[in-house]
């Protein structure tokens, strides 16, 4: 992965973390756990951590639902970086991790 690959999913993990915050309603705690590029830089996936479980569809869907306004909201933010086509999905290995945590108490 190149530098300016590792910027730019660095730079897109911080604006959609800021952006959730803002946007993101109390029902559950939706963290932004890391977000990778691809096709340099032309599509991105953005992994989030929800709590409770139970809602993690709800948000996944409310992210989605909201990709063109995080997509302004990158914009503004993050100059000189072209907006990628973003896509949010839950982030399953952070999921398997609190599994194991939970499981090894």
């Amino acid at each position: 992965m190149s530098l300016r690959d590792e910027k730019l999913n660095e730079a897109l993990r911080e604006a959609a973390a800021a952006f959730m915050a803002r946007e993101a309603g109390r029902q559950s705690l939706i963290t932004v756990t890391r977000a990778q590029v691809e096709g340099g830089g032309k599509t991105g996936v953005i992994y989030l951590s929800v709590l409770p479980e139970s809602e993690e569809e709800k948000a996944v869907a409310f992210a989605n639902r909201h990709r063109s306004e995080f997509a302004r909201f990158f914009e503004k933010t993050v100059r000189g970086a072209r907006v990628p086509h973003v896509e949010f999905m839950v982030d399953l290995g952070d999921k398997n991790r609190r599994r194991i945590d939970e499981l090894s108490k």
